[in-house]
C-alpha cells in the first residue's frame, strides 16, 4: 500500500512507543502513516489537515473542528466527560473510550481502599511513630454488606474479589440483569434500597447531567450511621458540601475519595482536614503498564477502523459514556 493510501492517525501522547509496538505486532504498520507528539507540543497545520485518527488523553477547544479529515477519535480513558463538554465537538465524529482497560488496577485498588477503611493499619502507623502499643481491634470484612452503584465491568470485578472475601454484594445497573457474585441488581431508581442496606457504598458511576450530585444530603441520610461511602467514579458524582456535613454529624462514618471535581484537589480545600473524609491522589485506575492495555484496545480498534466493521467501546453521547 502507497503512503498516500495509507490511513494518517496522530498519536498526541508522552507513551507512544506502546502503541507504536502494537501496531507493528498487529500488522498494520503498512496500513498507516503515524504521527507521534508529546502532550506539550500542539498538532502543526499540516498534521491537522491529514489526521484521520486521534488518539489523546483529553483536546483543547478548537481542535477537532480544525481536523477536516477526522473520523475517529479514541479517548485514552474510560472517562470521557472532558471530551463531551467541549463545545465544538463534531456530531458526526465517532468517539471511543478506554473502557475495560482499568479492569487490573482499579479493582485491586478498591479492594485495598476497603481494607483501608476496615482495618487498623493506618493507625497503627501512626502509633509506631510515637512508639505506642494500642490494642485495636480491626472490623470484619467477612458478612458485611457492599453496594456498588454502578456494575459495570469494574464493578463486577470488585463483586467477584468482594465475594471472595466473605463479603454479600448488591449494586445497581442501568439495565438491570443477573450478575455473577452480585446478590440483588437493582434498577438505578431503586439506588435508596442499596444505600439502606449497605455497609460499604462505591460510587463507579459515570459523570452525567444524571449523577451531578446523585450522592446528596437525603441520599445521605438513607445511609447506616456506621456505613463507608467510596468514591472511584467521578467527582461530580457527590456533593462535596452535603458530604462534610455527614461526615462532620456522623450520619456516616466516613468517607473515602478518588476523584474530585477538581484535580489536583488545591491544598486549600477543606476535604483535606475534614473529619471522615479520606484524600486519595487518584490512584485508582493508574498502572504501571496501563498504555499496554490501551494499546491493546486501540490496536484492535484501528484494525476494525481500517477494515470498516464497528468499533468497540464508542460512546455514547446520549448517556455520557
Amino acid at each position: 500500500m502507497s503512503a498516500t493510501n495509507r490511513a494518517h492517525v496522530l498519536l498526541w501522547t508522552d507513551a507512544a512507543t506502546a502503541y507504536l509496538d502494537a501496531i507493528q505486532a498487529a500488522g498494520l504498520a503498512d496500513r498507516v502513516a503515524v504521527d507521534t507528539l508529546p502532550r506539550k507540543e500542539k498538532p502543526s497545520p499540516e498534521q491537522l489537515a491529514r489526521t484521520e485518527v486521534l488518539m489523546a488523553g483529553a483536546v483543547p477547544p478548537g481542535l477537532l473542528p480544525a481536523m477536516p479529515r477526522l473520523r475517529w477519535a479514541q479517548a485514552m480513558s474510560a472517562g470521557v466527560d472532558n471530551w463531551l463538554a467541549l463545545p465544538d465537538l463534531p456530531p458526526a465524529l465517532t468517539l471511543t473510550c478506554a473502557r475495560g482497560t482499568h479492569t487490573e488496577s482499579m479493582p485491586e485498588n478498591i479492594i485495598g481502599a476497603l481494607f483501608h477503611v476496615a482495618k487498623p493499619y493506618a493507625r497503627v502507623a501512626e502509633y509506631q511513630k510515637q512508639s505506642k502499643w494500642v490494642h485495636t481491634v480491626a472490623q470484619p470484612l467477612t458478612g458485611k454488606t457492599l453496594g456498588i452503584l454502578g456494575l459495570g465491568a469494574i464493578g463486577q470485578e470488585v463483586a467477584r474479589i468482594a465475594v471472595a472475601l466473605g463479603m454479600h454484594v448488591i449494586g445497581t445497573k442501568r439495565r438491570p440483569t443477573r450478575i455473577p457474585n452480585v446478590a440483588e441488581v437493582l434498577a438505578p431508581s431503586q439506588t435508596d434500597e442499596v444505600l439502606a442496606q449497605s455497609d460499604f457504598v462505591l460510587l463507579l458511576l459515570p459523570a452525567t447531567p444524571e449523577t451531578e450530585n446523585f450522592i446528596d444530603a437525603k441520599r445521605l441520610a438513607r445511609m447506616k450511621p456506621t456505613a463507608w461511602l467510596l468514591n472511584f467514579g467521578r467527582g461530580q458524582i457527590v456533593d462535596d458540601g452535603d458530604l462534610m456535613a455527614a461526615t462532620k454529624d456522623g450520619k456516616i462514618a466516613g468517607a473515602l475519595l478518588d476523584v474530585f471535581r477538581q484535580e489536583p484537589l488545591p491544598s486549600e480545600h477543606p476535604f483535606w482536614t475534614a473529619p471522615g473524609i479520606v484524600v486519595l491522589p487518584h490512584i485508582g485506575g493508574p498502572h504501571p503498564q496501563r498504555d499496554r492495555f490501551v494499546s491493546r484496545l486501540f490496536v484492535e480498534n484501528l484494525k476494525r477502523f481500517l477494515d470498516g466493521e464497528p468499533l468497540k467501546e464508542v460512546v455514547d453521547r446520549t448517556a455520557g459514556y
